[in-house]
């Protein structure tokens, strides 16, 4: 099993940046994927998930700026970040977990918001 993040990089502050993950190795019965993400001396937060019947949701902080997307079938996501500001600096991580509680992480995309 494998989740392979792609699109992390270096962005201005307001700029955009469009993240996408894939799950491979015959992974069955997603629940929910989502987007994680770990500042340098911080713990790893929730940025947002989305479930296989499409509830979405998002950290406070990031509400109304990024929208997460994908077919959670298909074990495909993708997040939308716009208005990006310094804070959103961090590796993000992409997760799946399935019915059986089975969860799986992604190596993690680098994103940078300076100036």
């Amino acid at each position: 099993v494998q989740l392979q993040a792609s699109g992390g990089g270096l962005v201005q502050p307001g700029g955009s940046l469009r993240l996408s993950c894939t799950a491979s190795g015959g992974i069955v019965n997603t629940n929910t994927m989502g987007w994680y993400r770990q500042a340098p001396g911080k713990q790893r937060e929730l940025v947002a998930t989305i479930s296989s019947g499409g509830r979405v949701n998002y950290a406070n902080s990031v509400r109304g700026r990024f929208t997460i997307a994908g077919d959670v079938a298909k074990n495909t996501v993708g997040l939308q970040m716009d208005s990006l500001k310094p804070e959103d600096t961090a590796v993000y991580y992409c997760k799946l977990e399935t019915f059986r509680r089975e969860i799986y992480w992604g190596q993690g995309t680098e994103v940078t918001v300076s100036s």
